[in-house]
């Protein structure tokens, strides 16, 4: 089979398009076709390199995977070749305190599809039969794709670690991003109201498409003003952060006495300042947030199969050229997410 697989650290000339063996199944795996893999700035630091992660070369990127299962093993009784699905990203042992608690994303061994374990850059995946979740004939692989990484990721921050209540006031960072597009619109399916960031005419539009009641070019205006502005000078109940350093001090200074400040990522940079005099006097959150769990993914599909979630897809590009989707997510040019598809066959 055909897949991509980066041999050494680097930029996206790295990623190469070979032939590799076809996977085989355990009893109690399925093997998938893969018909779309959707991708994420996760993809890019792993194939420029983690500092102090060690990957196992060669490796193939690719968490979000959607496809069509081709054979099940002996031991699985839930899932059937022909069926349409998409991969839960993250895997766990299953057996563990906190697997059985259903907290699977506090797993010891949790890990990702494309970081700890080969992803779905590939024409055929071997997956446990408890990831795969079926699709409905109305959904593409594609749209299907471009849900489960970001989605779960924003429901888990808004929910379970925010504690996100229907009414309150959101403020969304980058919502160009695929996390930043989920949650702007689970915030509005909760009738919050959304102040959204992003860079450039172009994108502020599509935001407000999204249902952002108020944008913010943070290229072109002061978040924290503006916020502040919006809001009366009381600020945000929650800040929905990702972005890290460039946006930490003004996400910091829109937060509303008693808010929350919720981040999952650090695409700009990790080391940010706090000034604890304001974070207790103003009695204020920060919490971190890590994927979340086969549950939540369950239980946000149900409003992407009925339509009141919608996966949103900037490009698509065939498996063969994944370097200029790589570049194309670098440069910042996407609002959603950017998909790969293997040569249909």
């Amino acid at each position: 089979m055909k897949a991509v697989r980066i041999h050494e650290h680097g930029g996206p000339e790295v990623l190469r398009y070979e032939d590799v063996p076809e996977p085989g199944i355990r009893a109690d795996e399925l093997l998938l076709r893969v018909r779309a893999c959707a991708l994420n700035h996760l993809d890019l630091f792993v194939r420029a390199g983690i500092p102090g992660v060690k990957y196992n070369l060669p490796h193939i990127l690719g968490s979000d995977i959607a496809g069509e299962v081709m054979a099940a093993g002996e031991l699985c009784r839930r899932i059937r070749p022909g069926q349409r699905v998409i991969v839960s990203p993250g895997v766990s042992c299953r057996q563990c305190e906190q697997c059985v608690s259903g907290n699977d994303n506090l797993c010891p061994t949790y890990t990702l599809f494309g970081t700890g374990i080969d992803g779905g850059n590939r024409e055929y995946l071997a997956v446990p039969e408890y990831a795969a979740i079926p699709i409905p004939d109305s959904m593409s692989f594609e749209e299907a794709a471009a849900v489960p990484l970001v989605f779960l990721t924003a429901w888990h921050m808004l929910f379970a670690r925010a504690g996100l209540q229907a009414g309150e006031d959101v403020l969304v960072l980058a919502a160009s991003s695929g996390v930043g597009s989920a949650a702007i619109q689970i915030a509005k399916l909760f009738h919050c109201r959304v102040i959204a960031t992003a860079g450039g005419e172009r994108k502020l539009a599509k935001a407000r498409e999204l249902g952002a009641d108020h944008v913010i070019d943070h290229y072109a205006q002061d978040i924290g003003a503006e916020v502040r502005k919006l809001t009366g000078r009381r600020g945000v109940d929650v800040v929905f952060e990702h972005v890290g350093a460039a946006t930490w001090p003004k996400s910091m200074q829109s937060l509303a006495p008693a808010g929350r400040l919720v981040t999952c990522g650090a695409t700009t940079g990790y080391d940010v300042k706090l000034d604890l005099r304001f974070l207790f006097s103003k009695q204020q959150s920060v919490l971190g947030s890590y994927m979340g769990t086969l549950g939540e993914l369950h239980r946000v599909l149900k409003f992407i199969f009925r339509g009141q979630l919608k996966p949103v897809i900037d490009r698509v590009f065939p498996l063969a050229d994944i370097a200029s989707a790589h570049r194309h997510l670098e440069d910042k040019e996407q609002f959603g997410k950017v998909i790969v598809v293997p040569e249909p066959g």
